[in-house]
C-alpha cells in the first residue's frame, strides 16, 4: 500500500472519533425522541439512488452529486439530501388516504466538494417531513419543531431567520420584469453580496423610484414591523398574499410561544431550488453556517407523479455539535479488573451492573500492561484479583 494514502481519506470525509460520536448519539437521540413526541414516524432510504429520478429532483448542484454505474449501465448517485427521496416514497407508496404524513429520518448525505472548500463531503441530517398539509399551520409546526427539538439538547444560543421565496420572486418581476434580471439579483442575496447588489442595482435603466425600493428591500429584516414594511413595498396580489401568510405565521409562532427565537429576512434565498413558499434557516453561536433548514415545497412530489404540498427542515449535526461543544457529564462506566481465577465472578459482576444500566468494562489483568494508565479512563473501578494477580498489579 502506498504511504501516500495509508493514513488518509477521500476529500471531505472525516472520522468520527469515540469522544465525538458520543457528543453525536447524545445530540441525535435527544432530537429524535423529541420528533416522536410530536408523532412523526422514522423511516429509511436507500444510500443510492437513480441520478434520474432523485438526483435530477434533488436540488443540489450536478457538480456535487457523487456518480456511479450499476452492472446494467444506470447513472447512480450517493443520496445528496434527504427530501427528495422521500418525496419518491410518500408518492409511490404511502400518500393513499386524504391525510398528512409526519415523516422523520436520520441519515447520511454527500455533496462532492472542491478541495480548496474545505467542507465535508458527507454528514449527517436529522429531519422532518410534512407532506399533505397546505396550511400555515403546518408551516408553524416546522418552525416549532425545529426550536424544541434543539432546546432538547441544551441549545439556547440560536435564532431562525424566516423569510418567503414567493415574496422575492413577485417583487422582483414587479419591478424588474423578466425572470433572468429577478434571477440575477437573487443571486446577490444568495451569495449575501449586498454590495455587488446595490451596484448592480444602481446600473439598472430604472426610475429613482424604483431604485429606492429595491434599496429599501435590503431592509426588510427584524421583527413584525418588517411584514407591515414588505406590504408597502409590493402591489401586485400574489406578493401581497405571500405577506399575508408571513402574517399568519407570525401568530402561530406567538401561539407557540416562541417569538424570541425569530427573525424575519425578507432577503432569505436558499440553495434548495424547490422551495416555493415560507423558508427559515438556524443559525447558532461558534459556528458561521446555518446548522439546519427548512421551508415548503409544493411542486417537488409532481416529479414523482403525485400532487401534495409539503414542508419540512434538516438540521446538520455536525454544524449543530460545534455550536453544542462538548457533553457537560460524560456518561460513566464501570471497569472490572480481574485475574483468571475470578474470572466467572467478574463475569458475574458485569452482568449485574449492566442488567442495573451501568456499562461495563471487562479487562483480564494479564492483557494490561500499564494498570494505572488503564483505570484512570474509568470512572469507577472494581478489582477481583487472585494472589497472582494483586502480584502482577503492584
Amino acid at each position: 500500500m502506498s504511504r501516500l494514502f495509508m493514513f488518509e481519506k477521500p476529500l471531505g470525509m472525516r472520522d468520527t472519533l469515540p469522544d465525538l460520536y458520543e457528543t453525536k448519539n447524545y445530540i441525535r437521540c435527544a432530537i429524535e425522541d423529541e420528533m416522536k413526541q410530536w408523532g412523526y414516524q422514522f423511516l429509511e432510504t436507500p444510500t443510492l439512488e437513480y441520478y434520474e429520478t432523485v438526483g435530477s429532483a434533488s436540488a443540489i448542484l450536478d457538480q456535487q452529486l457523487f456518480k456511479l454505474l450499476d452492472q446494467q449501465g444506470h447513472t447512480l448517485v450517493l443520496r445528496p439530501d434527504v427530501t427528495a427521496p422521500i418525496a419518491r416514497v410518500a408518492a409511490s407508496k404511502l400518500l393513499k388516504d386524504d391525510l398528512p404524513l409526519r415523516l422523520a429520518y436520520s441519515a447520511n448525505v454527500f455533496r462532492a466538494q472542491q478541495r480548496e472548500g474545505g467542507r465535508p463531503a458527507e454528514f449527517e441530517q436529522v429531519g422532518v417531513e410534512c407532506i399533505g398539509d397546505e396550511t400555515v399551520s403546518a408551516d408553524g409546526e416546522m418552525i416549532a419543531l425545529a426550536i424544541s427539538s434543539l432546546k432538547k439538547t441544551g441549545l439556547s444560543d440560536f435564532q431562525l431567520s424566516v423569510g418567503h421565496v414567493g415574496f422575492v420572486q413577485e417583487f422582483f418581476l414587479q419591478i424588474l420584469g423578466t425572470e433572468e434580471r429577478a434571477r440575477t439579483l437573487t443571486r446577490f442575496l444568495y451569495e449575501k453580496n449586498y454590495v455587488g447588489y446595490r451596484e448592480h442595482v444602481k446600473s439598472l435603466p430604472l426610475s429613482s423610484i424604483d431604485k429606492q425600493r429595491l434599496f429599501g428591500f435590503l431592509e426588510l429584516r427584524g421583527g413584525e414591523e418588517v411584514i407591515q414594511n414588505a406590504l408597502a413595498l409590493i402591489e401586485n396580489e400574489q406578493g401581497k398574499a405571500a405577506i399575508y401568510e408571513l402574517n399568519e405565521l407570525w401568530g402561530t409562532i406567538q401561539d407557540y410561544g416562541n417569538s424570541a427565537h425569530i427573525k424575519f429576512d425578507l432577503t432569505l434565498i436558499s440553495h434548495m431550488s424547490y422551495y416555493t413558499g415560507i423558508l427559515f434557516e438556524v443559525y447558532a453561536g461558534r459556528v458561521g453556517f446555518p446548522i439546519g433548514n427548512g421551508g415548503r415545497y409544493n411542486q417537488l412530489l409532481q416529479k414523482f407523479g403525485k400532487t401534495a404540498a409539503a414542508t419540512g427542515f434538516a438540521i446538520r449535526l455536525d454544524r449543530l455539535m460545534e455550536s453544542v461543544g462538548e457533553l457537560k457529564e460524560s456518561v460513566p462506566l464501570r471497569c472490572i479488573v480481574f485475574s483468571a481465577e475470578n474470572r466467572k465472578d467478574a463475569y458475574r459482576q458485569a452482568a449485574e451492573f449492566r442488567d442495573a444500566g451501568e456499562r461495563v468494562v471487562l479487562q483480564d489483568i494479564s492483557g494490561v500492561k500499564n494498570l494505572d494508565a488503564c483505570v484512570s479512563r474509568f470512572s469507577e473501578v472494581t478489582y477481583l484479583l487472585g494472589k497472582q494477580g494483586k502480584e502482577s498489579s503492584e
